[in-house]
């Protein structure tokens, strides 16, 4: 079982091997990289290069380790107590099964993804040491242990917003997606837009990557960005000369509301725009 990339997703060399590496060591794949360098479409791609069902569970500040095991629904078996409701008789009506519980006990083997886990506590990723590593956890409400049948290819994304413990980074194979260079960017537009002019495609990333390049930008612009940017140059109600008549004394890019996200990035280029036409 080997992932060698997919018709929709352009994977490096680096890249390719470090997936392949992950699942020959039953490890799991710790992705780090610029937001929208495709860390997220890795895992639905070698989901669907190897035929297997991705399991996606998305990290979020309140999200707790115990919450991809199971979680016990202690309020509700009360009330349904207080009715008379014969459920209570059963506790398992009131365990809902988590994201590790759904890979672990599936049938076939799966890709799970544990999405932006540096969003959650500091603590969350410590508290998921043994059941990564074991790939098991106790249920104390039934007394049964859960062990995977098949296990799963895992594959956690982060975006560097905070560090991880050491402790967890020793259970993983990491990996950094570096941000692809013009030649891959470019393999990268082609599986977007197969029929978009390689004219368009030049002046668009000449203007991107000098874009990225500018001193003090809080966000720069991303691969994600780039081609929501190139869909609106290929739109029919914008003139195809968009970008060769653009005012090349001004730092900002025609439409560039699709690669900046705050108004301190624009207010830079306006001002470096302007000292620009002053010098000019």
């Amino acid at each position: 079982m080997r992932f060698a990339g997919t018709e929709a997703y352009v994977a490096t060399d680096d890249l390719t091997l470090a997936v392949n590496a992950s699942i020959q060591l039953q490890k799991p794949l710790l992705i780090k990289g610029e937001p929208g360098t495709g860390k997220t479409l890795l895992a639905e791609q070698v989901a669907s290069s190897l035929g297997l069902k991705l399991i996606q569970w998305h990290i979020k500040s309140t999200t707790k380790a115990q919450q991809g095991l199971y979680e016990y629904d202690a309020v509700s078996r009360l009330r349904d107590s207080q009715l008379g409701d014969n459920r209570v008789f059963d506790i398992n009506n009131y365990i809902k099964k988590g994201k590790l519980w759904e890979a672990f006990a599936s049938e076939e083997r799966v890709v799970l993804l544990i999405d932006e886990i540096d969003k959650a506590d500091i603590e969350f990723p410590n508290d998921l040491l043994t059941e990564l590593d074991k790939m098991e956890f106790f249920v104390y409400e039934t007394g049964e242990t859960i062990k995977t049948k098949h296990r799963p290819i895992v594959i956690i994304t982060s975006n560097n917003e905070k560090d991880l413990p050491d402790a967890f980074l020793r259970r993983c194979f990491f990996h950094y997606i570096v941000f692809p260079d013009a030649d891959t960017m470019k393999k990268i537009v082609g599986v977007h837009y197969p029929a978009i002019q390689q004219s368009l495609v030049k002046e668009a990333l000449d203007i991107f990557f000098d874009l990225r390049k500018v001193p003090g930008l809080k966000k720069r612009p991303s691969t994600s960005e780039l081609i929501d940017w190139l869909k609106l140059l290929m739109s029919d109600d914008m003139p195809e000369d968009v970008l060769r008549n653009r005012d090349t004394r001004s730092a900002i890019p025609p439409l560039h509301g699709a690669l900046l996200k705050n108004e301190q990035d624009v207010h830079l280029l306006e001002r470096l725009a302007f000292m620009s036409r002053r010098n000019s």
